[in-house]
């Protein structure tokens, strides 16, 4: 039903990117989309001391959840099995997807009934239940459009953003039978609506993700504009939940502050129109509600940012995107350029952890290091930090950091070049050696027309480095010898 998947990898980010500022129609697109979402969340804070409260019991809220998540996942996988519920446990997206495809075997399923869940993205379960001939089905409007077209999100919130409505048009007169060639926006909506309608019936399985999970009650919470989620978890007889395990909270009120910060920071929306709360499977009496529900608990990476506390304030994160919002180079590049699952100021501190710093060597440095993302993360998460402390690992081996090799991240040093080595081994045998130094002085600047004009990466947007005709020193002296003192 869809086209094939565009493929894009983490290591082709500068490629990428640099079609993507070439891009007239990109950049204006995401420049108006940006500035539309900037101005929105504004509105909805307009007393920042209010803001910084708020902000400030949602890092409390976060950071407590994180300082005790073994326990608080051990409490919620009990919780949540005495409600009648299937909790799963997945180191690795092909432990996720073997879960999938045994439950989707075991009820004889072909069909399933997605939901918006960016960890599902992480584990390419749409593409991983084709190769099995079973269909999973995007009905978030946005997701869905991109699987028509073949295409991949790239926002976490607004995952065809960079599609227009002409563009949507198309998709489902080509994908879509009997879809008219229409750009009216309402018509359009309508169209993909009815076109989804009738699957939610047909499937025996629907997935969604997870907004919270609320270890103390057991409890689910997902949140959801369009509806369609709550289909999902309602309609078909196999319900399955997949998340990461660091969205854990201790208490229900917990969650009231998260709610609070989400919608507003995400979308500029006091509230969203649904909020789920899916505390098991259907109970004798009940009318709705799927027969049998399952959770998939997903590492993928996660352990490696808890276990450093340096970085572990990286899982606070609650999915916002107004980091990207606010990001000068997301806003130039869009989320495609980035290839992994999390584009953005975030998903360059997430990355990493989930798929290794070798690939994602060139993600950390995408950064102008305005701080924008660190200052609107409804969280306080220091990206800005964050982004600091990747670029040093990539640059630092293991031994070098002093990192048990137990807790060093996948692709540790990898950034590490000779040549940058040999010159950072220069300066400092340089700067330590009096004689050298002076010598060195000395012949900079007789020597400085034998500056090359390209000096590697630096040359690429900045004037070369040249020595002065006179070294200050020299200056000093001959000011003394003029008496000027």
């Amino acid at each position: 039903m869809s086209a094939e998947a565009v493929t894009v990898r983490p290591e082709d980010f500068k490629l990428r990117s640099h079609e993507a500022l070439h891009d007239a129609h990109l950049r204006s697109s995401f420049r108006g989309a940006m500035d539309f979402l900037i101005e929105r969340r504004a509105l909805q804070f307009p007393d920042l001391q209010a803001f910084e409260r708020l902000r400030k019991m949602g890092e409390q809220v976060r950071q407590h959840a994180l300082n005790h998540l073994p326990d608080l996942l051990e409490t919620l996988e009990a919780n949540l099995t005495a409600r009648g519920v299937q909790v799963h446990w997945a180191e690795t997206p092909e432990d996720a997807n073997r879960i999938f495809l045994d439950i989707a075997q075991r009820h004889e399923a072909s069909l399933m009934v997605k939901g918006k869940s960016m960890v599902s993205e992480e584990i390419e379960l749409n593409h991983t239940m084709a190769a099995q001939d079973i269909e999973c089905l995007e009905t978030d409007m946005g997701e869905y459009i991109l699987q028509l077209d073949g295409d991949r999100p790239s926002h976490i919130i607004m995952p065809a953003i960079h599609k227009t409505k002409q563009d949507v048009a198309e998709i489902f007169h080509e994908h879509i039978n009997g879809a008219p060639l229409t750009d009216d926006v309402n018509e359009l909506i309508g169209i993909g609506r009815q076109a989804l309608r009738e699957k939610f019936g047909a499937a025996k399985i629907g997935v969604s993700g997870v907004n919270f999970m609320v270890a103390e009650t057991g409890t689910l919470v997902l949140v959801e504009n369009e509806g369609n989620g709550r289909l999902c978890t309602t309609v078909p007889d196999v319900h399955i939940a997949i998340t990461g395990i660091e969205k854990v909270v201790e208490k229900l009120e917990h969650v009231l502050p998260l709610y609070a910060l989400l919608p507003k920071s995400a979308t500029g929306q006091a509230v969203t129109t649904y909020l789920n709360i899916i505390s098991g499977p259907r109970r004798d009496g009940e009318k709705d509600g799927p027969q049998e529900m399952h959770l998939v608990l997903l590492d993928n990476g996660r352990t490696q940012a808890y276990r450093e506390t340096r970085y572990r304030a990286t899982l606070q994160c609650i999915r916002c995107g107004a980091c990207m919002n606010h990001c000068p180079v997301y806003t130039r590049v869009g989320g495609l350029s980035y290839g992994t699952t999390y584009p953005g100021p975030i998903g360059s501190i997430i990355s990493p952890h989930l798929v290794g710093l070798e690939s994602t060597r060139d993600l950390p440095t995408a950064s102008s290091l305005c701080g924008a993302c660190g200052e609107v993360c409804p969280v306080k998460i220091p990206i800005p930090d964050m982004l600091m402390k990747l670029r040093e690992a990539g640059r630092h081996s293991v031994t070098e950091s002093m990192t048990p090799p137990s807790q060093a991240l996948v692709g540790q040093g990898t950034v590490r070049r000779l040549g940058e080595v040999l010159a950072w081994k220069g300066w400092r045998l340089l700067y330590s050696n009096a004689a050298l130094y002076r010598l060195f002085a000395w012949l900079a600047p007789r020597l400085r027309w034998l500056t090359p004009p390209v000096q590697a990466g630096w040359t690429q947007s900045r004037a070369p480095l040249k020595p002065a005709p006179q070294s200050l020193r020299a200056m000093l002296a001959q000011r003394r010898r003029d008496g000027g003192g």
